[in-house]
This record gives structure tokens, C-alpha cells and sequence, in this order.
């Protein structure tokens, strides 16, 4: 005997039940890396493992609730990917990570963001690059000069900073 609900029975969403098995798997590594982290008795209340068990309690969340969805099937369906500015995004990764120790930060990151904005179909390279590299300066400046942190120092950098590019 048909029910005639059998129509009305749809697959969950494999590709959700995917991404929440690899945000479980996230938060369980945060949970267990934080977990072997010594902490001093004076900071063993509020110290430096709450932030991490935070982020990790909101991955636990977020994969639930994308666990859900897959099987409500609550989410739209795909649409065909364009790999076009995917190849943009990722060459200029690459691109930056290549430069990075060459070029410095604010012309490696400027190519990344010029890359980027193409991937998004902004602009011509020779506009967003530049761009992209000045507001990387600014970036690579209050980071460098006005924390005291290390980024990679370039011709930019060099020049801008003393004057000089040695």
C-alpha cells in the first residue's frame, strides 16, 4: 500500500553534510589543541584558552545548524560554478605568497587585491593593483611602524619609510 509521502521524501543536501562534518572537525581540533595548552594558575579562569573554546563552541553551532538545514533541505540550489574568477582569486594567493618575500607586503598584498577585485570583474589590473597597494601600506604602516609587528618589508616600504631603497 502507497502512503504517497514517498514523493515528498527528498536526499538531504550532501554537500552541507559535508561542510558541517569539516566544521565539527575544526572546532573538535580547537578543543583538543586548547585543551593541551599549559596555562598558569593565576590565569587558569580567564586567560588565554576562552577565546579559542569560543570559537570553537560557535563552529559546534554552526555545524549543527548546517547539518540541520541539509536535511530540511534549506538551502537554494546551486548554481553552475564559474571557475574564471576562481582561478583570479587563488593565482593571486599564489602571486602574493611568491612576492611576499621579494616585493614586500604592500606590493604582494596589492597584487592579491587587484587579482581579487578582477576575480569580481572590478577594474583593469593597472588601476586596482596600485590601489590595492596603497591601501596595503597603510595597512603594512599602523601594523609595522605603529604596533611594532613584523610584516615583510619591500622596495615600497624601504622607500616610503627612509627614503632610500636599501
Amino acid at each position: 500500500m502507497n502512503t504517497g509521502n514517498s514523493g515528498n521524501m527528498r536526499r538531504p543536501d550532501g554537500a552541507a553534510l559535508v561542510i558541517a562534518a569539516i566544521l565539527a572537525g575544526i572546532a573538535v581540533v580547537i578543543f583538543w589543541q586548547t585543551s593541551l595548552m599549559r596555562v598558569p594558575p593565576v590565569q587558569q579562569r580567564v586567560g588565554p584558552t576562552v577565546f579559542p573554546y569560543v570559537v570553537a563552541t560557535g563552529l559546534v553551532f554552526l555545524a549543527i545548524g548546517t547539518a540541520v538545514s541539509a536535511f530540511r533541505n534549506g538551502f537554494p540550489a546551486r548554481s553552475k560554478d564559474d571557475f574564471r574568477p576562481i582561478v583570479w582569486i587563488v593565482g593571486g594567493l599564489v602571486a602574493q605568497i611568491l612576492l611576499l618575500s621579494t616585493a614586500g607586503f604592500s606590493i604582494a598584498t596589492g597584487v592579491l587585491f587587484g587579482f581579487t577585485a578582477k576575480g569580481f570583474g572590478r577594474g583593469p589590473l593597472w588601476k586596482t593593483i596600485p590601489a590595492g597597494a596603497v591601501f596595503a601600506f597603510i595597512v603594512w604602516f599602523i601594523f609595522a611602524k605603529g604596533l611594532q609587528l613584523s610584516l615583510p618589508t619591500g622596495v615600497l616600504e624601504r622607500l616610503l619609510t627612509t627614503g632610500s631603497f636599501q
